[in-house]
């Protein structure tokens, strides 16, 4: 063969190279046109999914100059002082299998059925110094805090706040019996001027029956009214039944606020000093300010454990975002926020789930909750066609609950299907890709979703859910809203 043509069948394999790696390139143009163009699906940086080891404040979507605005704070994340106290479920398997003990104690109270009774919890004779001991569990571990004052003068305390309980209660010198390890200093009554006790022949005594479960106790000697309220397996407080002067913000208190003051406190509450109650009854936060705030307030929880989310009081005038659906009454528990789905999309796949495959056992939104639990036929639909959506990538084992796990160690960048959940009134809420997935690592990254017993239990919209959400209450209006981007 001669050099000519030798030089000519070069530039040939030179030319047919250049075309094919163009073609391909063209290729890979279009494919990533049509993934761009998919509105089906959502493309995340796997680093954003991943919490900082430092903590950056979130920005706030709209103003909220006419709120009453605390900062929201995940109690294992950087943002937190409760770290230093060290207490609480230090693995993804301990959160999540805690979580599934805070669910059951929800089926209990919706199907009421009582978590303890008067004479275990010790209410018929109880006072300061007979109060019982008994060994605690966590309440639940995927729970965000908020700072607020309590007492003349103040004392700041860190409260875990809940939708889905009315008792604000902390703990309170003297302990009589046990108290769990806080970071804050422990509430002394005996030094703030605005402290009383609520006699057991109040009518305010009366009320912590339906808001506790529990019927209350009369002390022996001062004839003090006593609580006694019981979570998931054995964490509880008991303690006074009381008034006092509640500090929201540096301007804004509520004086003779009913509260919990725990003498005898178990459980592993993360550190926290107490529980914020933000439920329907007459003595939850909500209700109790209802002159003030109207019974409205809303939330945003930020999408990792270094960002900084909000709860806020009051009406907002950036709210044209925020869509909203009428509360379910269908849920059997008076005190939980009830929710009415009409269906759930995955990715283009709309499932085949209908208000009907809710109606058994009725939908809540729970901020306390943390992975959504939903009937078993309508989690397999979900979980079915999110991992034909997710076939690129390989699978990683299973993390308690959730079985639907990803390795995506090898990856940058991820492409997910949508999931838009579907509310009564036309609202629906497109997760971000922080609501979707609940990451344990690099390499275990899971669809936050999990199956519950039957479908007689009830469905609960949680708070991996509901992260970068801005969630509404209007309890006034008989409403619930949502609006995306409402934090980081």
């Amino acid at each position: 063969m001669s050099y000519l043509s030798l030089a000519t069948s070069s530039l040939l394999c030179v030319l047919l190279f250049f075309l094919c790696s163009l073609e391909k390139g063209f290729a890979l143009q279009r494919s990533n046109k049509d993934i761009d163009d998919d509105h089906s699906h959502h493309h995340v940086r796997l680093s954003s999914l991943l919490p900082s080891p430092t903590c950056s404040s979130s920005s706030v979507k709209g103003s909220n100059k006419m709120k009453t605005t605390l900062d929201v704070v995940h109690k294992h994340g950087p943002c937190s002082k409760l770290n230093k106290a060290k207490k609480g479920p230090t693995s993804h398997s301990e959160i999540l299998n805690v979580d599934q003990e805070r669910v059951k104690y929800i089926n209990s109270k919706i199907s009421k059925n009582k978590l303890g009774h008067d004479d275990e919890l010790g209410l018929k004779q109880l006072d300061s110094a007979t109060l019982p001991a008994k060994s605690g569990s966590l309440i639940g571990s995927g729970n965000y805090f908020v700072v607020v004052g309590l007492g003349t003068p103040k004392k700041d305390l860190s409260l875990l706040f809940d939708t889905g309980s009315d008792l604000t209660w902390t703990q309170c010198e003297p302990c009589a019996k046990s108290c769990y390890k806080q970071q804050d200093d422990i509430f002394d009554p005996s030094k703030s001027s605005t402290y009383s006790n609520i006699t057991c022949t109040s009518s305010l005594c009366t009320q912590l029956s339906t808001a506790t479960g529990n019927d209350p106790g009369c002390a022996s000697t001062s004839k003090a009214c006593v609580y006694g309220i019981q979570y998931g397996d054995s964490s509880f407080s008991v303690g006074f039944f009381s008034h006092e002067r509640l500090t929201v913000t540096d301007t804004d208190y509520v004086d003779g606020f009913l509260f919990g003051c725990g003498q005898n406190n178990q459980g592993l509450f993360g550190g926290s000093a107490g529980l914020l109650g933000l439920g329907r009854h007459p003595i939850s936060f909500v209700q109790q300010t209802a002159a003030k705030y109207h019974k409205i307030f809303s939330y945003c929880l930020p999408s990792t454990a270094s960002n900084v989310g909000y709860l806020a009081f009051g009406a907002s005038r950036a709210s044209s975002y925020v869509k909203y659906t009428p509360f379910s009454t269908n849920s059997a528990g008076a005190s939980f926020y009830g929710l009415d789905i009409t269906g759930i999309t995955v990715g283009d796949t709309k499932l085949p789930v209908s208000s009907s495959t809710f109606s058994t056992g009725g939908a809540i939104i729970d901020s306390g909750t943390v992975i959504t639990r939903l009937p078993p036929t309508a989690y397999t639909a979900l979980r079915s066609a999110f991992r034909q959506g997710m076939a690129r990538y390989p699978m990683a084992s299973s993390l308690s609950i959730l079985d639907t796990c990803y390795d995506l160690s090898a990856y940058k960048t991820v492409i997910f299907p949508k999931i838009v959940f579907e509310f009564a009134g036309g609202a629906t809420v497109d997760l971000a890709a922080a609501g979707t997935f609940y990451v344990a690592s690099v390499k275990q990254v899971c669809l936050g979703f999990a199956p519950n017993g039957d479908d007689s239990d009830v469905t609960i919209f949680g708070n991996v859910q509901q992260k970068t959400l801005q969630v509404v209450y209007d309890v006034n209006g008989g409403k619930v809203g949502f609006g995306a981007g409402g934090c980081k």
